[in-house]
């Protein structure tokens, strides 16, 4: 079995079809006629960008506008003044044929997009390198890889899968991707996801292990790919994959539709994140919103403290691509369990319950003021919708605290002031709430950390494992007291532990009053769809008999058996 990142979910059956990357050689020859040179050039561009034009509306036509705007970026590349000039540059004043002057400056352009410190910058060197690619071979008459006509069934195995190449394919006759390189966020497994062709990515050596012909299966919801299967494999695969296809059939009926209960409760369906390439997956995945961004990414794997105005950068993106919906950021939630050298973190023998989050912010006032400024600059630069959470309160007064720093940053920069709430996570903000909710915005309930706390029960201890248990009737007291306090203040409630996501606590949250439920992207309408299977007063009948019981256990067994199938 090899493994790789899955990279477009599905899981695809069948032969191997290897292409080779095409070496592109020439030599730089003398340019004897300038003028002759440059038309050369010019014709060369010119035909790819037909080519490349003819390839958006393709893709266009069969998938859809947004993905196409791949495409159509390469297409603008092409037409770039500055980018043309350069070549023109080189071959007039340096004696370059219109190959060499195509590959010096596109080289120039991929090697200064691959040094960006943004992710998503970094991915268009893979779109020059591209460009570079076909336009070498027009002006050296080699035929680009043709993928149009791939035998049905293919399993296509390739070194790095360009994104022309993929918006080429034939999505009925290729049931899987492999490649040996790329990533989630590459503009290949995009259009994968977009073309719903189930991939795995940066699976090593791949295309010297998978050979042509060969039988294989590639499991795009693992990142497993097994060559030459048993029949028991292959049997055990097939009934997944039709298992698959059944639910993906099924939830296809709740993309963009609102979040409803059966009796036509509103809900919503947020997204956790943590990083603003994340917020595409959010988008992609049809959330309502981000009820969970987790700003301690842009702090991490970094020698220094992001400035204001890169911290902004990277909260305006998340808001611009949700385009006008509710984005709930997570100030800065770091103790001593994270490595982040320039901080001085002390080690602490449990820094679960030590200097962390809140408590760290208000004892390193500048480093807290940049990222409130950040987000508050944010929130006024796009549509006004991005909210601010503060992790770990466990007093009244660190919650006002923090607030009224908002407050004095939001009139000092002369912009309106975003909503502020907190994340409900101590037995402390537990027990607080109705307090709290007096002067929160809104509340959102991190059951991860709560269920810990309240059981008194470190979640990465194997040997408490069995008292970490978000069934237990204290978490589920802990979580309908919360709930109700927010509702009494009139603030919305939402929730973005895993417990928002599990069917068999859904019918008790629903009950409870829960507002929003954010989840993993990947499990947007799964959840929807559960929302949907129950009526409030059905909820409200399990959370009756669940309220009657004792023990995690009992709850469990309880909920498995009236769990919706």
């Amino acid at each position: 079995m090899l493994k790789g990142i899955a990279a477009s979910e599905g899981i695809g059956i069948g032969k191997v079809v290897t292409v080779s990357q095409q070496q592109i050689t020439y030599e730089q020859r003398p340019v004897i006629g300038v003028h002759k040179e440059l038309d050369r050039l010019h014709d060369a561009i010119d035909t790819l960008k037909e080519k490349t034009r003819q390839l958006a509306e393709e893709m266009e036509a069969s998938v859809n506008p947004k993905e196409a705007k791949i495409i159509r970026a390469h297409e603008t590349m092409l037409s770039d003044p500055f980018m043309i000039s350069q070549m023109d540059d080189l071959v007039k004043n340096d004696n370059k044929c219109a190959e060499a002057a195509a590959e010096t400056v596109l080289d120039m352009f991929a090697s200064m997009f691959s040094m960006a410190e943004d992710e998503l910058t970094r991915q268009r060197a893979t779109d020059v390198n591209d460009i570079k690619s076909r336009l070498l071979k027009i002006l050296l008459g080699i035929e680009e890889t043709d993928l149009r006509h791939l035998p049905a069934g293919t399993v296509l195995v390739v070194n790095d899968l360009t994104p022309s190449m993929t918006a080429g394919l034939n999505k009925e006759n290729v049931v899987a991707i492999v490649t040996e390189s790329g990533g989630m966020t590459s503009h290949s497994a995009i259009l994968a996801r977009a073309l719903e062709i189930p991939a795995v990515l940066s699976v090593q050596q791949a295309v010297a292990t998978l050979k042509d012909g060969s039988f294989v299966i590639v499991d795009g919801i693992n990142g497993q790919v097994i060559n030459d299967p048993t029949m028991d494999q292959q049997a055990e695969y097939e009934a997944k994959r039709a298992a698959y296809f059944e639910e993906k059939e099924r939830l296809r009926a709740f993309v963009g539709k609102p979040t409803l209960t059966a009796d036509g409760e509103k809900k919503e369906v947020f997204c956790n994140i943590g990083n603003p390439k994340d917020g595409i997956q959010a988008r992609d995945r049809d959330g309502e919103g981000v009820g969970l961004y987790r700003t301690e990414f842009l702090f991490m794997d970094r020698s220094s403290m992001p400035g204001e105005d890169e911290q902004y950068e990277g909260y305006k993106k998340v808001c611009d691509t949700l385009e006008g919906k509710t984005v709930i950021i997570r100030t800065l939630d770091v103790g001593g369990d994270k490595e982040i050298p320039y901080m001085n973190l002390v080690k602490e023998e449990n820094p679960f319950l030590g200097y962390r989050a809140i408590r760290y912010c208000l004892k390193n006032k500048d480093s807290y003021r940049l990222q409130l400024r950040a987000m508050i600059r944010a929130n006024a630069d796009t549509t006004g919708n991005l909210w601010i959470m503060l992790p770990m309160i466990t007093t009244i007064s660190e919650f006002k605290e923090a607030k009224a720093m908002v407050a004095e940053l939001a009139e000092e920069l002369g912009m309106p002031m975003p909503r502020v709430g907190t994340m409900i996570e101590t037995p402390a903000a537990f027990i607080m709430a109705p307090v709290l909710a007096k002067y929160c915005d809104f509340f959102s309930i991190g059951t991860n950390d709560l269920t810990q706390y309240i059981m008194a029960a470190d979640r990465g201890n194997s040997n408490v494992a069995y008292l970490y248990n978000t069934y237990d009737p204290a978490v589920l007291h802990a979580l309908e007291a919360i709930i109700k306090a927010g509702k009494e203040a009139g603030i919305p409630v939402g929730m973005c532990g895993e417990a928002a996501a599990d069917p068999m606590l859904i019918p008790l949250l629903i009950s409870y009053g829960l507002d929003e439920f954010s989840v993993a992207p990947t499990s947007v309408l799964k959840t929807r769809y559960e929302i949907s299977r129950w009526s409030k007063a059905e909820a409200d009948a399990i959370a009756a008999d669940v309220a009657a019981l004792e023990t995690a256990e009992e709850v469990s067994a309880y909920l498995a058996e009236r769990v919706k199938r």
